[in-house]
């Protein structure tokens, strides 16, 4: 019973839900439901300047392209038949409106900001005239347009302020974000297989085909882990992490093996994942394996992928790393040593728990 309950334990240590799948468990079946079916996108937005409302056209032609560019249907007009609103609110000076102060959309990394006051625009979306949760936000890296517009001599700092948030609506991945906050995979796989697809924007798909643990996804990730992008391979490695597929464990350790060290570095924490959801004890010695090499960053997650699945196999090899590092790091200031050290005793204490509960 207690070794049940520490691989359970260790599971929900290891398995924390990613950003979208525990947003969407905040939504009903039903809602989930229709959510899948979203195809009619009506857009509405609004432009603030310290002068007050200005026409939104420039910002609206951003967004309504991008969604369409992913597959959706986009009406502007609100007597037109739609499914969901897409609503964004781009202002000079933000008055938030976002989250709560903490729990749900609020810890999320491009959550809206509360101490915010410079331009912003904050996007979210409504099904049946009710707000879902899903907040987003794109700011400009200035807080006072006033100021700003002056060293760039632009004239009218409301228009300025306006034009920098459209780049930035321009280069925000939102429109794969909300299609993965709706639960449409085949959407994403869609963009992600047509050749005219940058490979910046493949990479943040794959990101949320992970995020949404979409199965049918894995084997076309698992030939992307071969991308000539790396930034495409390292996506798909810890997309593969997250889905969960057993099938996907033999592509990781090669990819551990022969890979660059940024997609080794990728693959091991994929394969600290698979091996702790599904207890596969054979990744330990090629994880041993890897442990040898040089590179700090894969060192750190090979390190954090035997702590994630405690092997007794891994003590020694992890006994010895850590006191290599306090001999000869000391209080070396470089954070990858840092980082390693974090998780050379993180990974000792899971054994030594392991080892004392059997």
């Amino acid at each position: 019973m207690k070794k049940a309950t520490w691989i359970l334990t260790l599971l929900l240590v290891s398995l924390i839900g990613t950003d979208s799948s525990a947003r969407r468990e905040v939504l009903s079946q039903e809602q989930k439901e229709l959510l899948k079916k979203v195809q009619r996108v009506l857009v509405e937005t609004v432009a603030i300047t310290g002068e007050g409302t200005i026409d939104p056209g420039p910002l609206d032609e951003v967004v309504t392209r991008r969604l369409r560019d992913i597959g959706y249907t986009v009406v502007t007009d609100p007597a037109q038949p739609h499914d969901v609103v897409f609503r964004v609110k781009c202002e000079q000076r933000k008055v938030w409106e976002g989250t709560s102060a903490s729990g749900g959309d609020a810890d999320l990394p491009d959550s809206p900001s509360r101490v915010w006051k410079g331009p912003a625009c904050q996007l979210t979306y409504l099904l049946d005239g009710k707000k879902m949760g899903w907040y987003k936000e794109v700011r400009t890296d200035f807080q006072d347009a006033i100021q700003a517009a002056g060293q760039a001599k632009a004239g009218d700092p409301g228009i300025y302020a306006m034009a920098k948030l459209k780049e930035r609506l321009e280069q925000y991945y939102f429109p794969a974000l909300v299609t993965a906050d709706w639960g449409q995979q085949e959407r994403l796989l869609k963009v992600l297989d047509d050749p005219t697809t940058a490979p910046a924007r493949k990479a943040k798909i794959i990101s949320q085909l992970g995020e949404i643990f979409a199965a049918e996804a894995a084997p076309r990730l698992v030939v992307s882990l071969k991308d000539p992008d790396i930034e495409i391979a390292k996506a798909s490695a810890i997309a593969l992490g997250n889905i969960g597929k057993k099938e996907s464990i033999p592509a990781l350790l090669d990819a551990l093996k022969t890979g660059k060290p940024d997609l080794q570095a990728a693959a091991a924490k994929g394969l600290g994942l698979l091996g702790a959801l599904h207890s596969d004890f054979s990744i330990i010695p090629p994880l041993l394996e890897a442990l040898n090499t040089d590179d700090l960053t894969v060192k750190t997650e090979v390190v954090w992928a035997l702590g994630k699945l405690p092997d007794k196999r891994a003590y020694e090899p992890l006994r010895a790393l850590q006191q290599s590092l306090y001999t000869h790091s000391g209080t070396d200031p470089d954070p990858k040593v840092k980082k390693l050290k974090e998780a050379v005793n993180y990974s000792l204490k899971q054994i030594d728990t392991w080892e004392y509960i059997q």
